[in-house]
């Protein structure tokens, strides 16, 4: 006579058996997030109907879990402790000696560049993302690449629109879904360099910057200010949106702006932008003191600076930035009319 552990094991195999059977040549791969716990890989439907009966002898009355409810999403407060969090470690990351550019390079390491070189090469990377329809978070990034890089290799004229591209380029790897390739910023330039100059440059820029890429930019914190400026008073969030990111890629232009943290220009484009927008109210509201960490005597000197900058008291000359969004002024205000 077959002991019931001896049965048992033979109703198992026979029925592991089958399914092999069944199924020979199939093998379908399983989505992580869909595995089960580990002891019940292979359960037999009768395995499951037995369960289902159990519970419900145990308690008729209690109804069939949803299968929506494990598809549940976090609370709003998780959100914020979540975003609370970001906000601080992209805090800590942005005053890193090694994410941050010298403040006075040009006066320190620089031989031949000038703030006016700067601001024109800065200037000819606006046209070419625009050209390109690259994010401006890959402009953001390409300057921050130049800055740090220019901190630390003193770099010729010639080389100076080179070490330009092949930043765009390195950002444009790192930021864009399809970026650009080689070929097609050596045209930009009307093939002044070569693919093996710029690929030169690049790995010149990555070995300086100790391939630390991520470090965050005024547009970084630009997105999390706006959407708390938004909700503090009636105003569209499209219209801060637009307005804060004209501001913040003005404030590329002016050498001075690398004093000041990306965190500290980003409130102070938001300051700004709501005085613009509305100026009878105060721009620095509690929310706002409470996200950023900065008081309204703290951005001062920076929204002085940003202000000559929307007004044209500071380079005037270069127009790239504005015409980018007098071109897209028609679009947004046909939104803010909806």
């Amino acid at each position: 006579m077959e002991t019931r552990a001896a049965a048992k094991r033979k109703a198992n195999a026979a029925t592991i058996v089958f399914v092999e059977k069944q199924y020979p040549n199939k093998r379908q791969r399983v989505v992580l997030g869909e595995l089960p716990n580990l002891q019940n890989l292979i359960v037999s439907e009768t395995q499951n109907s037995r369960k289902e009966k159990l519970l419900c002898r145990k308690n008729p009355n209690e109804k069939k879990p949803s299968p929506t409810n494990n598809n549940t999403f976090p609370s709003p407060q998780i959100n914020e402790s979540y975003d609370s969090d970001i906000h601080g470690y992209l805090r800590e990351m942005e005053m890193q000696n090694k994410r941050r550019p010298m403040v006075d390079y040009i006066e320190k390491v620089q031989k031949i560049v000038t703030p006016t070189m700067r601001a024109i090469l800065v200037d000819w990377l606006v046209e070419v993302a625009v050209e390109y329809k690259l994010l401006s978070d890959t402009l953001h990034l390409s300057v921050s690449y130049i800055d740090r890089f220019l901190s630390v290799n003193p770099v010729s004229k010639s080389r100076l629109q080179l070490l330009g591209v092949s930043s765009m380029l390195i950002a444009a790897k790192y930021e864009e879904m399809d970026p650009p390739g080689v070929d097609e910023f050596c045209s930009i330039t009307d093939h002044t360099y070569d693919k093996t100059e710029v690929v030169k440059m690049e790995a010149d820029i990555l070995k300086s910057l100790k391939f630390e890429m991520g470090n965050p930019t005024v547009s970084t914190f630009l997105r999390r200010y706006a959407d708390v400026a938004s909700n503090d008073q009636k105003t569209p969030n499209l219209q801060i949106d637009f307005l804060g990111s004209y501001i913040g890629e003005l404030s590329l232009l002016d050498y001075d702006c690398l004093r000041f943290l990306p965190s500290i220009v980003a409130a102070s484009v938001i300051f700004l932008a709501k005085f613009i927008i509305c100026p009878e109210v105060h721009p620095w509201t509690s929310s706002l003191c409470e996200c950023s960490g900065y008081k309204p005597a703290e951005l001062k000197e920076c929204v002085l600076i940003l202000h000559d900058l929307y007004l044209s008291r500071k380079a005037a000359s270069f127009k790239a930035v504005r015409a980018k969004y007098k071109q897209q002024k028609v679009v947004v205000f046909a939104f803010l009319l909806l």
